[in-house]
């Protein structure tokens, strides 16, 4: 696709995939960004369509998949806006609350690769891409991450485990 065809197709999809991703998700912000997606693909998109309907039905596809994959992710399933979070307390679960501390304790490279791979629900492939890393890379940074939270959180229960509790005469 020409840089041309593709302004042109970004002048006239553009509109269309915003209010499709607005109505699935109910929130600008994220159909931006799901407009953003689409358009990216389809400038990165090698084939040639069938006609001007062909492409139109393609970017639709994309921007309703696109939607559903935003609805079905972990961070939007459990997030809640920064208006509302400042208004709730710390979780109450103490062990998510250790995690939580413990995943912002790890060094930048893991905290990133745990937050994308199990907070934002993306593969390790796409975690590898979103940070400009290889695969394998990746990989690594998970597994390592999870060593040093399991032996953290292990720490952490045994020292309160293994409190001694005061003699009373």
């Amino acid at each position: 696709m020409t840089d041309e065809a593709f302004a042109r197709a970004a002048r006239t999809c553009g509109d269309t995939v915003y209010r499709v991703a607005y109505h699935a998700l109910n929130n600008s912000h994220d159909a931006e960004d799901v407009m953003q997606t689409v358009l990216l693909k389809l400038y990165e998109y090698k084939k040639e369509f069938e006609s001007e309907e062909h492409m139109k039905h393609w970017i639709l596809r994309v921007a309703v998949n696109e939607s559903r994959k935003l609805l079905r992710s972990f961070w939007r399933r459990t997030s809640v806006p920064l208006e509302e979070w400042r208004e709730t307390a710390a979780p109450k679960d103490t062990e998510q609350a250790e995690v939580l501390q413990a995943v912002m304790a790890l060094e930048p490279k893991y905290r990133l690769a745990v937050y994308l791979y199990y907070y934002e629900g993306l593969s390790v492939a796409e975690t590898a891409a979103a940070m400009k890393a290889k695969v394998s890379t990746v990989q690594t940074w998970l597994l390592r991450a999870r060593e040093r939270l399991r032996k953290e959180l292990t720490e952490e229960r045994e020292e309160s485990v293994h409190v001694q509790p005061e003699i009373v005469p």
